[in-house]
Formats: C-alpha cells, structure tokens, sequence
C-alpha cells in the first residue's frame, strides 16, 4: 500500500510468484499470486468462501456496511440464488437498450473534452462515462453522477487501509448518505415503476428490502471504479506506447484487442479476498483454516507460464483467458456492459484526436487493495485537424 508500490507493484508481484504463496502485510493476510493458484482460489467457493471479501468491509470501525451482504460476498446456494434473480438486469436485451444511450454520452463527453485540449481525463471523461451509465440503470438524476463515484472511492477504500478517525467519519457519513438515497429510489420505484434496473427487480422474483439494497449497494463500485479505471489506464499504457494508439486510430476494430490487452497488462480489478473454510494446500504450502487470502489477480496476469512475454504490452497477442472480470461463480455479471463502455467511449475519443501527451508523470494512484488506476491524469488532447 506504499505510494512506490502503488505506482508500480509488478516488481513486487514477480518476486511474490517467485514465493508462490506467502503471508504479507496488512494483517498477515496470504498472497497467491500465480495463474494457476489464484484460479483455483476464485473458482473454489467451497474451501476459499467469499465471506473473507465481505469480512473486509466489516472493520471494527464501522457498524453497518450493506456492502459486505452484497452478491459478490456470499457463497452458494445464497450467492446462487441471488445471481439468477439480479442477473436479468444485465442481459444482451438491456445491453442493446442502453447502447445508444451509452454511444450519445460517449460522444458528448468526447466532444467537451476534445474541444478544451487539455483535461484532468479521470474527472472529464473517464469518470463521468460510467456514472452517467450507473445512473441510467439506477434512473437517477443526472447530478448524482458526482456522488456515486464519491461513495464508490468511499467503499472500496475500506479493505486493508486503517484510516483516521476523521476519514472513519466521512465513510460512515457516505454510507448513510447511501443508504437514505437507495431507501428512497426503491420506495419511488415500487409506486412508480419505470425502465430500469430497480424496477426490474421490483417486478421480477421476491427480492427482501435487505437483498435489493446490498445488491444496489455493491453495484456502486463496480459499476463505476471497474470502467474508470479500465479507461484511465488505457491512456496511461497508450503514453508509453504512442504507435498502437496510430494502429488503434486507423483501424478502430483493434479497440476490442486493445481493451482486452490492458486488462490484462494493466487491469482495474487488482484483487479479491477469500477466507479459507479449512486448511490448503497451495504450490505446496499450507494455508490454516479460518485465513484471509488475496487473490492478486494483477500478479497472475503477468505470469510468464501463462502470458508469453508477461511483461510486454502486446496488442496482437492472442486471445487469452484473463481474470480481470473474475472467475468461477462469481465472474462479473457487468463484464460485457463494462467492456461496451470502454469500446464505445475509446471510439468516440479516438476519432477526434490525432495523439495525445501525459501532462506529468509522477501520477497519485488510487489508495485501495481491490482496484488500481489514476486518481487523476491530466492529459494533452490533439484534435484531428
């Protein structure tokens, strides 16, 4: 959690796949860190039950939290369950809804920010593209954009970082501030039903109060940090390899390859944290029962014996299966909605610009085990003239 680690934790990441597994700092919690392990551990739910990530979000500080009940912290049958009820709401029908919707925010934003040249991206463009999404599937108005991605840095700060009692406070406040807002929406949405996600499942299979507001609760951050982060980080690899940016530019169809390759070289999604239901064994070491692992899925993607050249940023690298959106029983349900934002806003972008400068290089990385990306970046945009 060092600035210098979060700048750069790949070299850190070789040396823990060097040592397989092993305990690391905060809380003696056990790293895994090569492909094949951490496959097994997100895969498993039997022996590495997701309760370990929903722990997490239950620090001694902080009462209530519905986060940690939401579906990605349940194990089956109760994670079963739940998923076959919410997973309409992600579907290839919805999706195609939205899309033009999501095109039109995407060219908006695209516009604004090419015609101002330069930009902080995170808070012109990346941010704002997710949210306004979020919003649409929450059918909230479009000022709360702003605030969900606040409670979404709010939420997934909360895993491995021990904050001041004045940051406890600001959290709590988040989370209540969460809590009357999405009370509300499910009220409004019960009397009035409209055309999105809430009333979707107000209408479908017998969700409890508790149930539809810690799925609403857990959608925050992963409907935002996920594609902001994707989309930020795609930049931040495109300044150190300015030609696949003028492949991208002449052939938009490479976008797809592109988004699939910083997934992989640079991914969002960093980390998960299970909690072992009995001892394992793992690359041949014991991890007790009753022991909170992480899962660094940012370290497994840059294992050479699954990624030939690991370390090389590849644009025509074979299709290859990564872990950016998960594995197992809990595979994202958001993955084809998160990737058809990156596509559809790198196309709006890129075929305004002609090539684009990092404004400074010592960038502020967000502060959370789970997701990795810029806080902020401040970009150089050239307009095609």
């Amino acid at each position: 959690m060092t600035p210098e680690v979060r700048a750069n934790p790949y070299p850190l990441y070789a040396e823990l796949r060097r040592r397989a597994v092993c305990q690391v700092e905060p809380g003696g919690m056990w790293a895994v860190s090569r492909y094949d392990d951490v496959v097994t551990v997100l895969k498993d739910s039997r022996r590495f039950s997701s309760e370990g990530l929903g722990q997490s979000f239950r620090p001694p500080w902080l009462e209530r939290n519905p986060t940690a009940d939401s579906l990605v912290m349940k194990d089956p049958p109760d994670h079963t369950r739940l998923r076959a009820m919410v997973s309409r709401a992600f579907n290839g029908a919805t999706l195609n809804r939205l899309e033009p919707s999501i095109r039109a925010i995407a060219e908006e934003l695209a516009e604004a920010a090419v015609r101002r040249q330069e930009v902080d991206f995170v808070a012109e463009f990346a941010l704002p593209l997710p949210a306004r999404v979020l919003n649409l599937f929450f059918g909230l108005e479009p000022a709360m954009a702003l605030r969900l991605k606040h409670w979404a840095d709010d939420l997934v700060s909360i895993p491995a970082s021990q904050p001041s009692p004045q940051r406890q406070e600001e959290i709590r406040h988040s989370l209540q501030e969460m809590e009357r807002c999405f009370h509300s929406l499910i009220e409004q949405r019960r009397a009035h039903p409209g055309d999105d996600v809430v009333s979707e499942l107000l209408r479908g299979e017998s969700l409890t109060q508790e149930e539809l507001l810690s799925f609403l609760f857990g959608l925050v951050p992963a409907g935002v940090e996920t594609t902001v982060y994707l989309l930020a980080n795609t930049m931040v690899v495109l300044s150190e390899h300015p030609r696949e940016l003028e492949r991208v530019r002449e052939n938009p169809a490479l976008i797809p390859r592109l988004v699939e390759e910083v997934l992989r070289y640079e991914p969002p999604g960093q980390s998960s944290l299970r909690l072992t239901t009995e001892d394992v064994v793992l690359s041949g070491v014991t991890i007790p029962r009753g022991s909170l692992v992480v899962a660094l899925v940012g370290a497994a993607m840059r294992d050479e014996s699954r990624f030939p050249q690991a370390d090389r940023f590849l644009l025509e690298r074979e299709s290859q299966s990564t872990l950016a959106f998960g594995h197992g029983p809990h595979y994202c349900l958001g993955a084809m909605l998160a990737r058809m934002e990156a596509r559809l806003g790198l196309e709006a972008l890129f075929s305004r610009i002609r090539g684009f400068s990092l404004q400074r290089e010592d960038l502020d990385w967000s502060q959370s085990i789970i997701a990795r990306g810029p806080r902020a970046l401040p970009l150089r945009l050239e307009p095609v003239r």
